[in-house]
């Protein structure tokens, strides 16, 4: 089966970019699944209801977050119930919502997605991922060998060494966080999909989704500055997976950079 990972959508254009696109893309490649990250999808930082429930609509199948999961305040309660919004698993126990879930795609093949945020240089103080991670994956792989993961993580370094620490207990480990897409996609030696960054969903003229003029002014000034969402140049970023649907094992990974044109908007 063919899995779509959305990099971290930032803001309307990232919003628009999947509007857009993401129905083409689908039909194009035969996608059979769709994970996104939308934890910068409000404003540029978080995920609201109402955002997350048209990106169902949109055809998205789990939604994951990051560091930036309690920056909309509506999003504590919605988490409560919510079944394919997962935030990073692992969160100290009592934070609202879970960190992972099983899915099954519209052919009725269940699929696994884990959600882990990074430890170094991150804001929180987070359990161990390679630990939650090894557990999770255990207990998944009772009902499904599909698992697909999304280490939301700042070093490349903790994204590769969870990377190989998982190979053969999932199906694809994808890295977000930094919004640059990386180029080192790759199947690892037991069966694991891999890569480092999946890159921004979003606008490009910009640094990393942001309005260029107000960070350069930052970096020059050492001032405070109010961060705004830039608007042009939008591309939406990710990777396919081919996965095996009996072994779980991932057979092709596929960058993905996909230009929205006025035509899609």
């Amino acid at each position: 089966m063919n899995i779509l990972c959305i990099g971290d959508i930032v803001g309307k254009p990232g919003r628009h970019a999947v509007e857009g696109l993401l129905d083409g893309l689908k039909k194009e490649h035969n996608i059979d699944f769709v994970i996104a990250n939308a934890e910068n999808s409000a404003g540029g930082s978080g995920l609201g209801p109402k955002i997350a429930k048209n990106f169902f609509r949109t055809g998205c199948d789990v939604l994951t977050l990051g560091d930036h999961v309690w920056d909309q305040k509506e999003i504590e309660p919605y988490l409560v119930d919510a079944k394919y919004v997962i935030r990073p698993s692992n969160f100290p126990e009592g934070a609202p919502g879970k960190g992972w879930c099983v899915r099954e795609s519209a052919k009725g093949v269940k699929v696994g997605v884990i959600n882990l945020l990074g430890r170094v240089f991150m804001r929180y103080q987070v359990s161990c991922p390679f630990k939650e991670l090894e557990a999770l994956a255990k207990e998944i792989r009772k009902e499904t060998p599909i698992i697909i993961v999304d280490m939301h993580a700042e070093t490349t370094s903790e994204k590769v060494a969870i990377g190989h620490f998982a190979d053969g207990q999932v199906s694809a480990i994808v890295g977000t966080h930094t919004h640059i897409q990386t180029a080192d996609e790759k199947i690892l030696p037991e069966g694991t999909a891999y890569i480092t960054d999946l890159g921004m969903t979003g606008p490009y003229d910009s640094v990393i989704g942001q309005k260029k003029d107000r960070i350069i002014r930052r970096y020059l000034t050492s001032m405070p500055v109010k961060f705004a969402v830039a608007e042009k140049d939008i591309y939406l970023c990710g990777v396919i997976v081919d996965v095996d649907e009996k072994t779980g094992k991932a057979k092709k990974i596929t960058r993905v950079q996909k230009k929205l044109e006025d035509k899609n908007i």
